[in-house]
């Protein structure tokens, strides 16, 4: 049986090892403070997103499938988008139009918990 949820889980949670170290040790006297700081915002919510994603499935509530593809989504949009656009200025690239994207995974995170809290406080409506 594959365990897509634990699977994509731990990846996130790896990335998010690799990409703060690589942040960390490789790109701390090539960005700005405030590029950094954007870097460290997106692995630390992979981290966050990669943990509770291992512990949602360990719910099996009926509406776990919906709660994971929204915050897998979610995450992946809001923390690449960061990383692109702070380290933009090492590629040589605008990339700006990214930006709204942020947002946009950060709304599909919050409607991936709100789901998940509807589920706990309204548990016999599915």
């Amino acid at each position: 049986m594959l365990y897509i949820n634990e699977i994509i889980g731990t990846v996130f949670c790896l990335l998010s090892v690799i990409l703060g170290a690589f942040g960390s040790h490789k790109l701390k006297n090539k960005l700005t403070q405030t590029e950094i700081q954007s870097f460290e915002i997106g692995v630390k919510y992979l981290m966050y997103h990669g943990l509770s994603l291992l512990i949602i499935s360990q719910l099996y509530l009926d509406i776990t499938v919906w709660v994971t593809a929204l915050i897998t989504i979610g995450t992946l949009i809001f923390s690449f988008s960061i990383f692109f656009l702070s380290t933009q200025t090492l590629f040589n690239r605008n990339l700006k139009i990214l930006g709204p994207l942020t947002p946009l995974g950060g709304l599909l995170m919050i409607i991936g918990w709100f789901l998940l809290l509807f589920e706990f406080l309204f548990p016999y409506l599915n």
